[in-house]
């Protein structure tokens, strides 16, 4: 099982100590001169008591900043560590999404395949990840959706036992008018990743996007 969870919360907690260091170094460098500025202050000719003001109300606003800043930091590390969690659900799973490519797991690999109308002639083909052929085969003709799992058998007899697998529908009617059609993956979740910022699904070695799944079951 792959998990890359943590090191996106890292990356984020790192960003938002960052950002809090920063807004810390310029509260304490302000307070510092604010400090410096009465203690040297001429005895004769003071500061004016409106600009000491506005210093004051400078400085609190930077206090505020500092506050905000941590509690940003607070709820976006727990965002992403909700976000992770909820894709950990799906490991073990089989998810179903629009695609092409997946993975040829535990002997099969499974996709389903939709018609926008009905064809005279459907050619189903599957390639390897170098884009070679390895399987071609008749699909069914009428509209709708259709389901096509593969056993790893190629179309010479040779067993392929891992590997990642994409499935071209080449569909036409009677007129030779070429049909429309989405092809869909089905696939079970081996991992999480979340490194990039947003949380992948990974099915075997092919990363996608959770939000991207329209179908789930055990």
């Amino acid at each position: 099982m792959s998990l890359a969870v943590t090191s996106s919360t890292s990356t984020t907690s790192s960003s938002s100590s960052s950002s809090s260091s920063s807004a810390t170094d310029a509260y304490n460098t302000f307070l510092t001169l604010l400090t410096t500025e009465l203690q040297n202050q001429n005895p004769v000719d003071p500061t004016d008591t409106t600009a000491f003001t506005n210093q004051l109300i400078a400085l609190a606003g930077v206090e505020q900043q500092l506050i905000t800043n941590s509690s940003l930091s607070t709820i976006t590390d727990s965002l992403s560590s909700l976000t992770a969690s909820n894709g950990v659900g799906y490991i073990g799973k089989t998810v179903t999404l629009e695609g092409d490519t997946t993975a040829l797991q535990d002997g099969s690999a499974n996709w389903s395949y939709d018609l926008d109308s009905t064809a005279s002639d459907v050619t189903l083909t599957i390639s390897d990840s170098d884009g070679n052929v390895v399987w071609t085969g008749s699909g069914d003709t009428s509209s709708g959706s259709h389901d096509l799992s593969w056993d790893g058998t190629g179309s010479d007899g040779t067993e392929y036992t891992s590997g990642d697998y994409t499935l071209t529908v080449s569909a036409t009617d009677a007129s030779g008018n070429d049909v429309d059609s989405t092809t869909y993956i089905k696939g079970k979740v081996t991992g999480v990743d979340s490194s990039s910022g947003t949380t992948e699904l990974l099915i075997g070695d092919i990363s996608v996007d959770m939000d991207d799944v329209i179908g789930i079951s055990t």
